[in-house]
């Protein structure tokens, strides 16, 4: 597919207000003109990845809000967005050039498929053919593999009209062990009511699974631990897990338990009963919408900043992770340190293992269907 060239297109303008004093004695005096932030996109040259050009492109609304998004495994790697104060600061955790993410990094910012979350032991049978994959995760399958969505380069297409680029991908047959040549499109717009929308769409030759979801760490202090950051989850059930992080099958009330984000709390609280397995929150809740239309998952609010997160999801579940992995040693943009439980997740997805679980919500794309996904992630302050 060819990748139009960009062109800033300015879709804010600035009004001038000239007042003149024509009485004898008295100057001529201009008011200063109100600035506006212009509505625009535009690209840099990042660097190269097996020998593919690598793009760095910067999405700017009227209100100031300001996302920077990679072709290189769709990294958002950094989000800007203001304060109760009005002062712009950047909410997400990543790093400021590509030789640090090549370095290797906890997905930050990036896409995560073929198939997101974990697939047990990294087997799976479809139409009566078992399928091996990489084991990159204790025992299990993680995140589409070694060289996921997440390494790959993806053509782009910017469009300045509706402040969005739009990403392509072809994952050819057997790639990480997966079958089918798959098709996806990953469109990310900016919006002027402050939303960051994310569409999937994939097609196929073969029937495969997928399950693909962005896998941003959020902070919407800019800095430090996001354990006095309060969520709500639209979610009475969680899929227990096993001590790998597999799904038993059983979805089990978050009533009484940890879990029980159905009333907003800070992150903080609870904390002490997951300390020893799996250490913080890495669980996927069981959405009450199902996954049937665009509706609210989660909701998060950081009380010294002011800001807010909404989550809306067409997806039956959501990942809460709280960087339980983080330790202090990556420093990212603007020197800030990612200490534990520096950055939060909100993985919007289908349930883990679902391809093994046939009695949870199905991942398989057939051919003559179309995968279709969407994700809004909304910005605000009180």
């Amino acid at each position: 597919m060819k990748t139009s060239r960009l062109k800033s297109v300015v879709c804010a303008c600035t009004s001038v207000a000239l007042l003149a004093c024509f009485s004898a004695g008295c100057a001529t005096k201009q008011i200063e003109p109100r600035k506006k932030v212009m509505t625009q996109i535009s690209e840099q040259n990042w660097g190269t990845v097996d020998g593919k050009a690598v793009k760095l492109f910067t999405l700017t609304n009227s209100k100031g809000t300001v996302v920077k998004v990679s072709n290189y495994g769709l990294i958002i790697t950094e989000i800007d967005t203001a304060d109760r104060s009005g002062k712009l600061g950047n909410i997400v955790l990543g790093f400021d050039n590509l030789a640090q993410y090549q370095a290797g990094h906890p997905f930050f910012g990036a896409i995560a498929g073929r198939v997101a979350n974990r697939i047990a032991k990294g087997k799976f049978t479809l139409d009566g053919q078992t399928y091996s994959l990489a084991v990159n995760n204790g025992p299990n399958h993680l995140h589409g593999g070694k060289k996921g969505f997440d390494k790959q380069v993806w053509q782009a297409e910017p469009n300045a009209a509706q402040n969005a680029v739009t990403f392509h991908y072809l994952s050819k047959d057997g790639e990480e062990g997966y079958p089918g040549n798959l098709e996806v499109t990953v469109t990310y717009t900016l919006t002027e009511e402050n939303e960051l929308r994310i569409d999937y769409r994939a097609k196929t030759d073969k029937a495969t699974p997928i399950n693909v979801t962005n896998h941003s760490y959020f902070n919407l202090a800019g800095s430090g631990d996001t354990l006095g950051t309060e969520i709500y989850i639209n979610a009475d059930r969680y899929t227990k897990t096993d001590e790998t992080l597999i799904p038993t099958g059983e979805l089990a009330p978050v009533k009484g338990t940890p879990l029980d984000f159905t009333k907003a709390k800070p992150m903080a609280n609870g904390l002490e009963e997951l300390k020893t397995f799996p250490g913080g929150y890495d669980h996927n809740f069981v959405l009450n919408g199902g996954g049937k239309k665009l509706e609210l998952a989660a909701r998060a609010y950081e009380p010294k900043s002011g800001r807010v997160l909404e989550v809306s999801t067409t997806e039956p579940g959501v990942q809460l992770y709280n960087g339980i992995g983080l330790d202090g040693s990556l420093i990212g943009v603007g020197g800030v340190k990612y200490v534990k439980h520096g950055g939060f997740c909100l993985e919007t997805q289908h349930f883990p293992d679902a391809i093994n679980k046939p009695s949870f919500p199905s991942v398989v794309l057939r051919p003559g269907e179309t995968f279709k996904s969407t994700t809004v992630f909304k910005f605000a302050a009180k």
